[in-house]
């Protein structure tokens, strides 16, 4: 998949909006800029057009008086009102010639624009561009009034008010960075809450719920996690109540095979070692020969024997109920020590008080440790199995450590493990198993004290 660098929500939406603040300063500049322009062009047109009239007015002065001497065209009475720094005025005869200027100085500004910025507002605008108006007296052109300003004189004007404008930009955009920030946080505080109900629902905590949000988008994610909380534990309950029944019925099962094992081929087996002792006796004083096979069919009888015993103690463990969870977790590994003749050892040690756990809690742990220990001895060929059972004051936690083959396929995905997962599930608990850092496998369960019945601890108290 790619790997693509992940923000922030908050930081992401400040810097789009931040993005679309510098757009639209850079918009609103653009636009003062091109109205700083035209003012410009239209003062340059309105003073050309003073100029003219004024030389219109010169020249029909001259004519009626009919004075031989002639000063037109005379700016000075005009530039003393119109002229600015950088502003040029002069006139234009029909020639092309220019018959008189006048031109104010340009001030060295304090703050010269950059290059970059003077080129780029000349490319736009074509500062210094001249402004016309013809001089017209009784229908004759005399001549033409230029008025224009120095370019540098208006590229300054030009950056002393985007300059302006970038301080109010500098100023406002991390500011508004800030409030938009701040105010995103405070909107998208609930989106915690949220992500932590969906950690506590991953870890099988059900029982979370959201509660009421300002933000009507929010509430409606809350609704739906609600909801979904609801009938995930709705569905993980029946689920645990059909996997219960099945267990007892699995469990009945076994007691009824077991029943029809012990009535049927036990009584089988004890018939046919009658025989047996019957006929070595008749061979002792008849056919001594047979001796032999008598007593191969004894011998025979007497594994078949052993082998049922071990099979009807599989399928009908000790009453854990009479016994106590403990005391049958030590006789079910005292019995593996007894059959494995020192090749596998297992250990066991207890932390806290069982006494008053319900016996389906009991049976149901006392299977998921014979399946455990049946998977490590048989399967994974473990020479060592340690098992730690603890009490806690909110859970019940089990731990099976052996140094067998815990990459074997049988180990991973045997009926056993299926079994205990589904013991664990119907408990509403957790079971892991992997492989040990030094080897080995570890199997570990949990289940929480919270969700299971309580009636018979308080009959047992």
């Amino acid at each position: 998949m790619w790997n693509r660098p992940r923000f922030d929500l908050k930081v992401r939406l400040t810097l789009r909006v931040a993005a679309i603040s510098a757009a639209c300063f850079a918009a609103i500049s653009a636009y003062f800029l091109i109205t700083a322009d035209r003012a410009a062009h239209a003062r340059l047109d309105d003073i050309a057009a003073i100029v003219a009239k004024t030389l219109e007015l010169q020249q029909g002065k001259i004519q009626w008086v009919a004075s031989p001497r002639s000063d037109f065209p005379n700016l000075d009475p005009v530039s003393a009102y119109v002229m600015t720094p950088g502003l040029c005025l002069a006139f234009r005869g029909v020639s092309g010639d220019i018959l008189q200027r006048f031109c104010s100085g340009a001030p060295i500004p304090a703050n010269p624009p950059p290059q970059a910025f003077a080129a780029f507002y000349r490319s736009l605008f074509d500062p210094g561009r001249e402004a016309a108006r013809p001089v017209i007296v009784r229908g004759t052109k005399l001549g033409e009034t230029v008025v224009s300003l120095d370019p540098a004189v208006q590229t300054a004007d030009a950056w002393h008010e985007a300059g302006r404008l970038m301080l109010a930009l500098a100023i406002a955009l991390p500011l508004l960075c800030v409030l938009v920030y701040a105010a995103l946080a405070r909107a998208l505080r609930p989106t915690r809450m949220i992500r932590s109900g969906l950690e506590r629902i991953a870890a099988n905590d059900l029982s979370t719920r959201l509660p009421p949000f300002d933000l009507a988008e929010l509430s409606a994610i809350r609704d739906v996690f609600n909801h979904l909380a609801e009938s995930l534990d709705t569905a993980l309950a029946e689920r645990s109540e059909l996997t219960r029944k099945l267990i007892a019925l699995q469990d009945e099962e076994r007691r009824h095979l077991a029943r029809e094992l012990h009535d049927e081929f036990g009584q089988s087996l004890a018939a046919i070692r009658a025989l047996a002792s019957s006929a070595r006796q008749t061979a002792v004083q008849d056919c001594p020969s047979l001796l032999g096979e008598c007593d191969g069919i004894a011998r025979t009888a007497t594994g078949m024997m052993e082998t049922l015993r071990g099979a009807l103690f599989r399928l009908r463990p000790p009453d854990v109920e009479e016994l106590g969870l403990v005391a049958s977790l030590e006789g079910l590994v005292a019995g593996w020590n007894g059959r494995s003749r020192g090749q596998t050892r297992f250990s066991i040690r207890f932390d806290g008080a069982f006494a008053t756990l319900p016996a389906t809690i009991s049976a149901s742990l006392y299977r998921i440790v014979q399946e455990a220990l049946t998977n490590a001895a048989k399967h994974a060929g473990a020479t060592r199995v340690s098992l730690e059972l603890a009490m806690r004051a909110d859970e019940i936690a089990l731990a099976i450590n052996d140094d067998g083959r815990s990459n074997d396929p049988v180990v991973k995905s045997g009926m056993g493990l299926l079994g205990m997962r589904e013991r664990v599930a119907a408990l509403r608990g957790q079971l892991s198993f992997e492989a040990a850092p030094n080897g080995g496998s570890a199997l570990r369960v949990v289940i929480p004290l919270a969700g299971l019945d309580r009636q018979p601890l308080e009959r047992a108290a």
